[in-house]
């Protein structure tokens, strides 16, 4: 069996979080600390070919770049380019003499990585021989490939055959494989190539050192890992750890001491500050081939609280998620495109009416025994947003929902709760109708246009599908006289859904003025205030 070749690919995987932007005294000191540890190759980032928004140097990897760091000898330095970028024909030559300007003996540059969907390989093989002409060494990757039939990864493997590549790798890109799978696949592939193997693992499982493990016992050659990790979503195998692991598989010692420093000084911060790393939601995406940045964009998004993640996982584990769109996550786009529908008309219930809309934030616990006071004596009629039970539920008239991954979280809650749901009913999936079950539901349509609301009597346009938006527009599209609002405190300083509120209040005052909205417990937001605690407002 040959001796593991490791490669570390930390400021490859891990610019996802900073846009490849990594200072050049870290990367010196990462590269002399490789060389101590036993680390064969660094792939020090990508060489992409579209330039749109900043990224840092590691994100091109230009030759250049690469002549100013202090590499020490025998570290070899290796890119990876996506196989998205290289067109048929002349377009993928141009593509190349664009990346590699240059022959590998003038530069720096030793390993080319070329990273593929399944559907993009016959595409980008030949860039494998375009760089082995001019001296490089190419690595192959196959992304995803627990997703592919067994036939498929054979017909591939014999594909990738007819080619100069160096080293065939594939990818657990989902998280999703065990140490079996990972023995199987590699079966699979050999049946085909009969060259070095390589693997990058994922952990979401926590399985990404195991799996690494299982393939060179298999017989794979090159282990990828990143230092603690760093990568999109849950991270990789961990070179500290692979390392560790290596003395033994090869039986020459490591200095792991400048590693272990640099950790502890650099890299330990940064997850602090990033939060790569498995957790039960990369678990569950890995265990239903679910793509991680789903989670990694939700953890990062204050919205999306811990049911609304398990609702979306859901979701995704029902209709798929394996590959990430925004606007997959974003649900909304999907549930409320065209003409918005609606059967009921609000103006029945709420036509010169005071409305007091229930928020969810600690103004309304604070003042419960007010509210409780006010709803008695004025009787006006009470909207909670979503579950809200702060108060007395009997004093609760409606509730409204209309956020696709807040219905799906709260299906189960909604269908116990007594009180009915305004919500766009005929425009939601006949699934989440269903999980609502017998529930009473007003119908009154939403249609979603950025920076505009719009009233009508069964349906609205507002600016976006949060449900303050939604209630805002059913209380105006009703007539109601006042909108109290209580519970819309707002957010720590520097929070996004700040920022959120703030254009949705300001989109609602350009298009139905704000003498109607009338905050009665305190509140951040720019709003007309008063007090609950007096008995006129």
């Amino acid at each position: 069996m040959k001796s593991p070749i490791l490669l570390d690919c930390t400021f490859r995987d891990g610019g996802y979080y900073n846009a490849w932007d990594f200072p050049p005294a870290l990367i010196n000191d990462y590269l002399a600390a490789m060389k101590a540890a036993q680390v064969d190759v660094v792939e020090l980032g990508f060489r992409l070919l579209k330039n749109a928004g900043f990224k840092g140097a590691c994100a091109f990897t230009t030759d250049d770049f690469l002549r100013s760091l202090a590499i020490p000898d025998g570290l070899a330095v290796g890119v990876m380019i996506n196989g998205s970028d290289l067109c048929p024909g002349n377009g993928r030559e141009l593509a190349l003499a664009h990346l590699f300007p240059e022959k590998a003996e003038m530069t720096p540059l030793d390993l080319v990585r070329i990273a593929c969907h399944f559907h993009e390989v016959e595409t980008a093989l030949p860039a494998v021989g375009w760089l082995a002409e001019r001296g490089y060494r190419v690595g192959f990757n196959l992304m995803q490939i627990a997703d592919r039939s067994d036939d498929e990864i054979r017909a591939l493997a014999e594909m990738a055959r007819d080619w100069p590549i160096d080293v065939l790798y594939f990818a657990d890109s989902m998280g999703s494989m065990t140490p079996e799978d990972t023995a199987r696949i590699v079966g699979l592939l050999r049946e085909g190539w009969d060259g070095p193997l390589g693997i990058l693992t994922y952990d979401n499982m926590g399985l990404a050192l195991s799996n690494t493990l299982r393939a060179q016992a298999e017989g794979v050659s090159w282990l990828d890992a990143t230092v603690t990790g760093m990568g999109r979503g849950p991270g990789n195998a961990r070179t500290e750890e692979l390392a560790i692991e290596a003395e033994r598989l090869r039986g020459r010692p490591a200095n792991l001491v400048p590693l272990m420093s640099l950790i502890r000084k650099e890299f330990a911060p940064m997850k602090a500050e990033f939060g790569w790393g498995s957790n039960p939601y990369y678990y569950l995406a890995g265990k239903y081939g679910i793509h991680p940045t789903y989670i990694q964009e939700m953890l990062g998004d204050a919205r999306y609280g811990e049911e609304d993640i398990l609702a979306v996982i859901d979701h995704l584990r029902a209709e798929g998620g394996k590959k990430f769109s925004f606007d997959t996550l974003d649900g909304a786009r999907h549930f409320y495109r065209g003409e918005p529908r609606g059967s009921w008309k609000p103006a029945d219930m709420m036509a010169g009416r005071e409305v007091l809309i229930l928020g969810t934030g600690p103004g309304v616990v604070a003042h419960r025994p007010a509210l409780e006071a006010y709803i008695r004596d004025a009787r006006p009629l009470v909207i909670a947003l979503n579950t809200q039970e702060a108060i007395a539920p009997d004093l609760i008239d409606l509730r409204i929902a209309c956020h696709p991954v807040r219905l799906l979280a709260d299906a189960e809650t909604h269908a116990r709760l007594p009180q009915p749901l305004i919500t766009p009913a005929s425009q939601l999936p006949d699934s989440l109708r269903a999980e609502l079950g017998d529930k009473e539901l007003f119908d009154f349509g939403l249609g979603i246009e950025p920076g505009r609301f719009a009233f009508h009597e069964d349906h609205c346009i507002a600016p976006t599908s949060l449900v303050l938006a939604y209630a805002l527009a059913v209380a105006t599209s009703g007539q109601a006289e006042s909108i109290l609002m209580a519970g819309f405190d707002g957010y720590p300083a520097g929070d996004a859904r700040n920022d959120e509120t703030a254009a949705v209040l300001d989109a609602y005052r350009a298009h139905a003025g704000e003498e109607r909205l009338i905050s009665v417990t305190p509140t951040r937001h720019r709003l007309r205030s008063a007090s609950i605690y007096v008995s006129a407002l």
